[in-house]
C-alpha cells in the first residue's frame, strides 16, 4: 500500500472519530467566542474563550481567564457533553 492511501485513510478515519454535535459545533464556532464546557465527569469550565479546533486530534484549545488567568486548556472534543456559548 503506498503512503499517499495510507494518509488518506488516516485522514478519512480522523474525520469519523471527531463527528458528533459538539465536535461539529467547535469545528465552526469562531475563534474568541466566550463559552463554558460542561465535560463528561461532570466538571464545567465557566468562561473560557475558544481558540482553535483541531480535527486531526479532536483538541479544542480554550483560554482560562478568569479561574486561571492566562492558561491554555485543551480538552477532546468527544469528552465533552455540552457547551453554553455566552
Amino acid at each position: 500500500m503506498s503512503k499517499k492511501n495510507s494518509s488518506s485513510r488516516q485522514s478519512s478515519s480522523s474525520r469519523k472519530r471527531c463527528n458528533g454535535c459538539i465536535c461539529n459545533t467547535l469545528r465552526r464556532l469562531s475563534p474568541g467566542t466566550e463559552v463554558d464546557v460542561f465535560l463528561s465527569g461532570g466538571t464545567v469550565l465557566e468562561d473560557v474563550i475558544f481558540l482553535a479546533f483541531d480535527k486531526n486530534t479532536c483538541c479544542a484549545r480554550f483560554r482560562d481567564e478568569e479561574g486561571e488567568p492566562g492558561t491554555i486548556l485543551i480538552v477532546d472534543c468527544r469528552d465533552i457533553q455540552a457547551l453554553r456559548i455566552e
